[in-house]
């Protein structure tokens, strides 16, 4: 009886993470604000704000376009790629057309209701040679 009781706790444990993540054809939602920068002299100093939306074409591999905007640099349109090695932790590769730029990064998506998320990320900028650390908001419309 104990084996079962333990068989059917990670059952549904599982099944409840499970009903948290994305799925194919699900589209994310969300926007982010830069808390830390390599780049920045004083705080306040200038300010770095990125809005995108993910299309899971496989329930762990999602296309994504956005716009990043920022106080002291060109305003960039955004393509890119994410890759989820589970529920959480995910991968991501982004082209800054306007920046000139290319990113990849790093992140964890914790969801805090049946739809949205709260997402801490880090990117490494290949041409700028600076790292940031992001967090923000996303929102998850099942289809």
């Amino acid at each position: 009886m104990k084996n079962f009781l333990i068989a059917l706790f990670f059952c549904l444990t599982a099944i409840s993470f499970y009903a948290n993540a994305q799925a194919t054809n699900d589209i994310l939602i969300g926007g982010g604000l830069d808390v830390v920068k390599t780049d920045n002299v004083k705080v306040f100093d200038k300010a770095q704000i990125g809005f995108e939306a993910n299309y899971f074409i496989q329930r762990r591999f999602a296309i994504g376009a956005g716009l990043e905007i920022w106080t002291r640099q060109r305003n960039s349109f955004v393509m890119g790629v994410r890759w989820y090695a589970n529920d959480n932790i995910f991968l991501r590769f982004r082209g800054l057309i306007g920046a000139n730029d290319a990113s990849f990064g790093a992140g964890y998506s914790k969801p805090i209701g049946k739809n949205w998320r709260f997402e801490a990320l880090g990117d490494f900028f290949f041409d700028s040679q600076r790292f940031a650390l992001r967090g923000g908001l996303s929102y998850v419309i099942r289809r």
